[in-house]
């Protein structure tokens, strides 16, 4: 495996990497190779050429593979023939899973939604092995949720629509702590079995995580390395660990049932004779992956977790802090009373869809039977958030300023009438700035404006846009991004941000609701890791806008080229306005051609990677409408997203390898 640091080379092009790898070729990449036109579409068609092929994949729409490992697990342990399970951080995210569940799911024997019986929550908690009990982590908890095969695409669908996932980091720790917990049960049960025999003691040795071993003491402990707890009210003892242990389950004030095991580990990783490579250095390779990333990531141990991610909430809110300063200094001017946005108003969230997700579920907190309203063409999920969690949305996929004027004509005048029912009014307008893919700008100021009269909060994701590039705050109540993105660059962690505007007159409720519902999901790992890729995310997004403009302005002028979709060109008098004064237009544009074969000939000769996601210190580009609308095309036509549309996300390259790969990729299109 590769050591190298996941920045690239700038002054050479990226080999091309075999479908179905990770994207960059280092532990925990959150994209994948689909170096060709073709391969994206049968990925979209569940080819068993790509379908096999893929050991990566971005989070949310693949699940990593130490995460189906740890479910395997649970479902192993806990789970019944006819189930299947996705394991979540807290028992509220299992919970919600199970209503999601509960409300889409159709059990095909009958026309009746699913009961309790058929949707369950178990508590799996793996206690740390002896060598590495530690005061702030002597156990990890992760809970599982239950439901009949069938059902599985509904609970993939929370997973994808929520992002309140479980990252492969904490997966892969669940999975070394279980496996060194079988390794000292064996050597407990070898010494009891030699002082047995010998009637003297023996020595215990149990071969640890050799990375760490030469300063840890051997101690011997009996800690449990599992307890379940099924959360099922209807039938408490439903729960069958598959494990020879006795159980006694007992009735919680909640009305859960809890199971203690005494089993030490899940009965897949206790086989003995499980096979062991091992290096020259001595680590066998479950050792690797975490030695590469702890060597030459070089990042702290867990301890400092709670500091990575106060030092990110600082360094958000600075910068947010100092974009909004010229607009709270004008109102102290006039007379008006201001607050600055501080750490303690930025929340941190496992990926950026979780923050998308939880700023909407916190606003329907506070008018649970209001609509939202969806504001231009969103990435795919933000909209299906809006659908499918609440009372639903009303969606203006152009985004343009004749949108405004029919939200407010058709939507929002008759909510001023008195007499005017709760459910019609507006809970909030969601938008991005600007709009992926085609990178348009929303009338912010307009939509302020009606904010003001109608009452409704207003909710930006600023995530193509950037903390550095643009201000968007003054205008929201709630301002989003996704930091896998820019903010990381790496594309080896997710996380994601929510920043509430201190200056609005619904911060006092937003933050009491923030108080109530937040929870801190984020992995320690992920942010030790994050907060080390974005000390020098200020610095790369300038590079990166540079080599954006010039991109763009060059592919612009191709002839092959019909048009670039980039806020310079796109609504650039509304993007100018929110544009920090010598910032650039941002890192992504996508581009269409004139001839019909014109994007596939494009894309399968770019010599770049290829796969999901942006906001990459390496150029990435997709088919995005394929991969994001594939059973919707005609839909996302009518809105401008057309089939062939490509997307790129442009890197930290030499300029000019940038522009002699593209050059090559143009001159492979046959007119």
């Amino acid at each position: 495996m590769a050591t190298s640091r996941v920045t690239p080379t700038v002054g050479v092009m990226q080999p091309q990497l075999p479908l179905g790898s990770p994207v960059p070729s280092v532990p925990h990449a959150i994209s994948v190779s689909l170096p060709t036109f073709r391969d994206n579409v049968d990925y979209e068609e569940s080819a068993p050429r790509v379908v096999n092929a893929m050991v990566s994949g971005y989070p949310r729409f693949f699940v990593a593979l130490k995460v189906k490992e740890l479910m395997a697990v649970c479902e192993k342990k806990y789970g019944k023939p006819t189930e299947s399970c996705f394991i979540w951080p807290t028992r509220k995210v299992a919970e919600r899973c199970r209503e999601f569940l509960n409300r889409y799911y159709q059990p095909a024997s009958t026309t009746s939604s699913p009961t309790n019986s058929q949707v369950r929550i178990v508590e799996f908690v793996i206690h740390a092995p002896t060598a590495e009990v530690k005061p702030d982590l002597k156990h990890i908890k992760v809970f599982a949720t239950f439901f009949p095969k069938d059902a599985f695409s509904f609970g993939k669908q929370f997973w994808q629509h929520t992002g309140d996932i479980i990252s492969s980091r904490k997966a892969e720790f669940c999975l070394r702590w279980l496996h060194l917990k079988a390794e000292e049960d064996r050597a407990d049960a070898a010494t009891e079995s030699r002082t047995t025999s010998t009637g003297g003691a023996a020595a215990r040795h149990p071969r640890l995580h050799r990375h760490y071993s030469s300063s840890v003491a051997h101690t011997n402990t009996s800690t449990n390395a599992a307890t379940n707890t099924n959360t099922n009210t209807n039938h408490p003892s439903s729960s069958s660990p598959l494990s020879s242990s006795s159980s006694s389950p007992t009735l919680t004030q909640e009305g859960f049932a809890t199971t203690t095991t005494t089993t030490t580990s899940a009965t897949a990783l206790d086989d003995e004779d499980a096979p062991v490579e091992g290096g020259e250095d001595g680590l066998d390779s479950r050792d690797y992956d975490v030695y590469v990333e702890e060597r030459y990531g070089r990042n702290l141990d867990l301890s400092f977790a709670p500091k990575a991610k106060q030092a990110m909430r600082r360094r958000i809110a600075a910068q947010v802090a100092h974009h909004a300063a010229a607009a709270a200094s004008a109102a102290s001017a006039n007379g008006q009373q201001t607050e600055y946005v501080t750490e303690e108003d930025v929340y941190m969230y496992p990926t950026g869809m979780s923050a998308i997700y939880n700023a909407h579920r916190i606003a329907l907190s506070l008018h649970p039977t209001r609509k939202s309203v969806c504001f231009g063409f969103p990435y795919t999920d933000t909209l299906k958030v809006l659908q499918k969690f609440g009372p639903g949305c009303y969606f203006y996929g152009h985004g343009e300023d004749h949108d405004v004027d029919t939200l407010e004509q058709e939507v929002l005048a008759k909510t001023l009438d008195p007499e005017t029912k709760e459910e019609d009014k507006i809970l909030a307008v969601m938008c991005e700035f600007p709009s992926n893919p085609l990178l348009k700008s929303a009338n912010l100021v307009r939509l302020n404006a009606l904010a003001d009269k109608y009452g409704f909060l207003i909710i930006i994701d600023e995530t193509l846009g950037n903390f550095v590039n643009v201000r968007t705050l003054e205008y929201a109540d709630i301002v989003v991004s996704s930091l896998s993105k820019i903010f990381s660059g790496d594309s080896n962690v997710m996380g994601g941000s929510l920043v509430l505007n201190p200056q609005r007159k619904h911060y006092a409720a937003l933050k009491e609701a923030m108080g109530r519902e937040y929870e801190d999901l984020m992995w320690q790992e992920d942010a030790i890791f994050m907060e080390r890729n974005s000390r020098t995310f200020q610095s790369r997004i300038h590079r990166i806008d540079e080599n954006t403009e010039a991109l763009c302005d060059f592919l612009r002028s191709h002839p092959k080229v019909r048009e670039v979709f980039y806020p310079k060109y796109i609504t650039r008098e509304i993007y100018d306005h929110h544009r920090v004064e010598g910032a650039g237009f941002g890192g992504l544009f996508s581009l269409v051609f004139h001839a019909e074969k014109g994007s596939e000939q494009f894309f399968d000769a770019l010599p770049f990677y290829k796969g999901p996601s942006l906001g990459t210190n390496f150029t990435l580009a997709c088919p995005y409408t394929i991969l994001a609308h594939y059973n919707e095309l005609d839909w996302a036509a009518g809105y401008g997203i057309e089939r062939e549309l490509i997307r790129v996300a442009v890197g930290l390259e030499d300029r000019e390898v940038l522009f002699k790969g593209f050059q090559d990729a143009l001159d492979a299109i046959q007119e």
